[in-house]
């Protein structure tokens, strides 16, 4: 077990150093070569090229890094993300059937990488993930939230200035008479507990894992 640890935590640095460089051949590389050895996508997703995501993340916040990395980054972190819905389909590691989810970037937001860990990870820990993108339109969340029958909505908002919508989202939600029958979680690099708590959604969470953990708490509910 130990030999196997030591070749996952390998395997974990390799992969978030491969994001913060946007190698995109690099992360083939370590997928196909984790994969050798069993560790899967889904394992490194989350200790390895989401840590990568974050730390560059932090960089672009302290000015240390720019724009365009950070978008170099995030189009490389779709080959991991693409590669892990992979293994979901093909079985691998998915339980039983958890709950739906609807979830999507909200209108006029752009950044969607985060969420789209979310949504990989969501996948793997056997929820049935309806991914509607991002800049999407907030009653488009209520209407895919109907039609499919979620048990939770899920909105990302990247941006201050966005925020706002998962405001709206909540008053949709008790419009449509949805409130208490769907549970709704927020999240996104300026949102917090005490934002869910103002505008009355279900959940917040601050990353993938912890989206998983909350997502099951809310179903147990």
């Amino acid at each position: 077990m130990k030999g196997e640890e030591m070749a996952e935590n390998k395997y974990n640095e390799l992969a978030a150093q491969a994001i913060m460089d946007a190698d995109g051949d690099a992360v083939e590389e370590i997928l196909d070569d984790a994969k050798a050895d069993g560790i899967t996508a889904v394992q490194l997703l989350q200790e390895g090229f989401a840590k990568g995501m974050e730390e560059l993340g932090d960089a672009f916040a302290e000015g240390e890094v720019f724009l365009p990395e950070l978008i170099m980054a995030s189009e490389v972190m779709k080959i991991v993300t693409a590669r892990v819905e992979e293994e979901v389909a093909a079985g691998g590691k998915v339980a039983e059937k958890k709950g739906t989810v609807v979830i999507g970037t909200v209108k006029e937001d752009v950044h969607d990488i985060g969420k789209s860990i979310c949504v990989s990870m969501l996948k793997a820990a056997g929820f049935d993930v309806y991914d509607l993108g991002k800049q999407v339109e907030l009653q488009d969340f209520v209407d895919k939230a109907i039609e499919v029958g979620a048990d939770i909505i899920g909105s990302s908002a990247l941006l201050t200035t966005t925020m706002e919508h998962q405001r709206t989202i909540e008053e949709l939600v008790k419009e449509a008479g949805l409130k208490g029958k769907v549970k709704t979680m927020v999240g996104g690099a300026p949102v917090s507990q005490l934002w869910a708590d103002q505008i009355g959604a279900d959940g917040f969470s601050t990353d993938a894992m912890s989206c998983c953990k909350k997502a099951e708490e809310l179903i147990a509910i």
